[in-house]
This record gives structure tokens, sequence and C-alpha cells, in this order.
């Protein structure tokens, strides 16, 4: 029996390692060993308890005001001892956090295979988003399976080096939770509060954005909100302070503007799924809103999921309030321009991505 050792510690990781998990797990071939870092903490525990994993370790790493010297040092410091005493056959990572960039380099000092899940993502930006675009790119060098979501990302890992038999197209883990998360029956009383409006989702986290080009972005919807009157809009906060601040400075207690705790993953696909139209800074959320049809405007300078730009369903509107509120203003007054971004498209999978990726570990 082969040992897999999956690690993540945040919850965008934990949304698209969690089906994983439950795919390799039922496959008998495998030992399963989920360790968690806690780089988030109350938003991770809500993904982990939505899907119904349970850990073997918890580095719990989450510490008040931490930086990123201050994650990279407590990961580092315990993920050797684990996987030491485990000794995994391979160590499974996701993505661009810091938690994968840690624990690639740490089993590549121990000699330990690295299967990359969401390879091959670029912006060419190594300051956009940061440190995401570094720790990325880092994780592929040393990566010895690289499980690509698109012809894209393949692509972008081929130009780097990377033995292209070593590459798997299989989409994106992602969609594949949002095929078991979005419930039709489904209700919530701030859908009541939303009823007859357009209703916006927005999230807004990135770090490289936090000061003046977030209170830009808040101005621009705040604007917007203001012009148009059968809008409401549903803001998930971050629960970094600086965020908050920002944000409750900005829109204070608008009537037509809702200030919330972080949703559990269940609560915001439903969400996401009922919305009118996406501003978002996060990566993830580019790909569930594409899979479900509804247009979103990127409030960054960059994307590492161009397919959506290329197809329509994205737009760039970088952080500047002008051009947000430009942007946001024309789906909204347009409707010919909106339905032209209204597009459902599996771009970054069908939903069938873990079992692909199990599919491929259990042949290697």
């Amino acid at each position: 029996m082969k040992k897999i050792m999956i690690i993540f510690g945040t919850r965008p990781e934990a949304i698209k390692m969690c089906p994983l998990i439950i795919e390799l797990k039922a496959c008998k071939k495998f030992q399963v060993i989920v360790c968690v870092t806690g780089q988030h903490r109350e938003m991770l525990d809500q993904v982990l308890d939505c899907f119904g994993i349970t850990t073997e370790y918890d580095f719990c790493v989450m510490k008040p005001f931490q930086n990123l010297f201050d994650i990279t040092i407590n990961i580092m410091s315990k993920v050797k001892d684990v996987m030491i005493t485990e000794k995994p056959d391979i160590v499974l990572v996701h993505g661009d956090t810091t938690t994968t960039f840690i624990s690639s380099l740490a089993a590549f000092y121990l000699g330990i295979k690295i299967g990359h899940i969401e390879a091959g993502l670029r912006t060419y930006d190594i300051s956009s988003p940061f440190p995401e675009e570094f720790n990325r790119r880092a994780t592929s060098l040393v990566a010895s399976y690289h499980f690509a979501p698109t012809k894209t990302a393949k692509n972008n890992l081929i130009r780097e080096g990377t033995n292209e038999n070593l590459i798997y197209i299989t989409g994106n883990t992602s969609i594949d939770a949002l095929k078991t998360t979005v419930k039709s029956n489904y209700q919530h009383r701030l859908l009541d509060w939303a009823k007859n409006n357009r209703l916006i989702m927005v999230t807004a986290h990135r770090r490289e954005n936090l000061g003046k080009p977030l209170q830009n972005m808040f101005l621009a919807i705040k604007k917007i909100v203001d012009k148009y009157h059968k809008i409401k809009v549903i803001y998930p906060v971050h629960l970094n302070p600086l965020i908050k601040n920002t944000a409750y400075k900005v829109f204070g207690d608008h009537e037509r503007i809702k200030l919330i705790d972080p949703l559990d993953v269940l609560d915001f696909h439903n969400f996401l799924a009922r919305s009118y139209l996406v501003l978002t800074d996060s990566g993830g959320i580019q790909e569930e809103a594409t899979s479900l049809g509804k247009p979103v405007l990127v409030m960054r300078n960059t994307t590492e999921r161009p397919e959506g730009v290329e197809s329509g369903t994205l737009k760039l509107v970088g952080t500047e309030s002008s051009t947000i509120y430009s942007a946001f203003d024309l789906l909204l007054s347009n409707f010919s321009e909106y339905k032209k971004m209204s597009k459902k498209l599996d771009l970054y999978g069908d939903g069938k991505a873990s079992k692909k990726i199990a599919r491929i570990l259990h042949h290697l």
C-alpha cells in the first residue's frame, strides 16, 4: 500500500483538496495522511467540517498579525519531523501558497516525490499575485508530477523545460467541489434580503492590494451602489484586520451593502450561484464563477487564468476606481454586454479532476 501525504493550509486549498482526499481514501491501494498547517484557521476549519475531513496532523501555525517570515519558519520547523516520521511515498501539495512552497521544499530536501495539484498557472509577474507567483514557480522546479488544470497551464510548464511526460491535464478540483456544494433547494436569510434585486458578490483580500488599491475598489463599488438602487452587495470580509478596517471605513453601515464574516464553502458557492455578477481579486473564484456562468470583474492587473479572459467571461479591471466603476456600470446598464460575459463554460474542468488524478496516481 502506497502512502500519500496531502499537505495544505488555507481555505482555498482546502476547497480544492477535499474532493481529492475523498477520492483517494476510497481507493484501497492508498494510505492517505492528511496534514494541515493551519495557515488559515477558522476559514480552513469551515471547509474541513463541510466535507467531513479529519486530519492526522495540524500544525496550528496561525497567529495574530503573522507575516510571511512567521508562516515560513513555523511550517518548516514542523513539516520536516512529520515527513521523517511518516515516510510518505509522495507528498501532494496544491497551487501557490506558502504552505505549498515550504512543504515542497521540505520534501525535496528529504528526497520524497512531490505531486503538484493545479500546476502551471502563471502571470509571469513575480510581484502579482504576491507571493503566490513565486511559490508556484518554485514548486514546479522540484515537483515530480504536475497535475495541470488546463492546456494553457501545461504549455506554460513545457516552455519552462518541464518534461512533458510528467504533466497531466486533469481540470481543476475546484469544479469538483462546486458540483457537490451547489443545491437547487438552498435557502438563506441573506438571499431573502437580496430578493428582487441584482445580487453582487464581492471578495477582496490580496496582500498586494492592501492600502490604497483596496480603498479604490471599495470606493468604486460604493459609488455604483449609490447609483443603482435595485442592486445589493454581499461581501464576506476577510479576517485580516487591515481589510476589515478599510471595508468598514468605506462602506460603513450602508443599507444595501452587507459586510459579513467569511461564509463556509457550501454557503459561498450557493450565494455565487445566485448572484448577478462577481467582483473579486481572488483566483479560484474566477474558475467557479465561470463554471456557473457569472460574469467576473477581476480587480487585479494580471491573472493566471487567461482562458476566462480569452473567452470573455472574465475581465481584468485593475485597482483604479475609475476603471472598476466604468466596467461595473457597463454590465449593469447594458444587458447585451452582460450577456456576452454570462457564458457557462467548462474552461477549468468538468467536475471529474479528482477521479483523473486518483487514476493517474494509481497507475504511477
